[in-house]
Parts: C-alpha cells; structure tokens; sequence
C-alpha cells in the first residue's frame, strides 16, 4: 500500500485502501500497524485532523483490529 507522508511527532506516513477499509499507519520509529474496517470517512478525519496522533487515540485505537507489519 502507497503510505502519504504527513506531518506529526510520532506518525511518518498514513495510507488508506477505501475498497478494503484497511488504514496502514507507519510510526517515526519505523513501526507500521494495519487497521481494518476502517470507514473512509475516518481516514479522511484522521488526515485532516491538526494532531494526527491525537486523533489516531481517540477515534482509532481500541476501535478497530489491528495487526503490526
């Protein structure tokens, strides 16, 4: 999945499958945890949202499987 680079402290880069719902999110540590179910209307918060991690606590973990790459 092609990852877009985003500015935040901790999050080097989001990537978004809308047919699959499944966000990939790739950590400055070089960590990459994949998402599933994820509606399109999400990624699109997540994206725009000020503080990418901030947003990615409160509207994605813990509310969607994941799995780390």
């Amino acid at each position: 999945m092609e990852r877009t680079p985003v500015s935040s402290s901790n999050i080097a880069a989001i990537g978004y499958e809308p047919e699959s719902g499944v966000l990939e999110v790739e950590f400055i540590n070089g960590a990459v945890y994949s998402y599933s179910g994820v509606p399109l209307g999400e990624y699109e918060g997540l994206m725009s949202s000020d503080s990418k991690g901030k947003y990615l606590h409160a509207n994605i973990k813990g509310r969607y499987p994941y799995s780390k790459l």
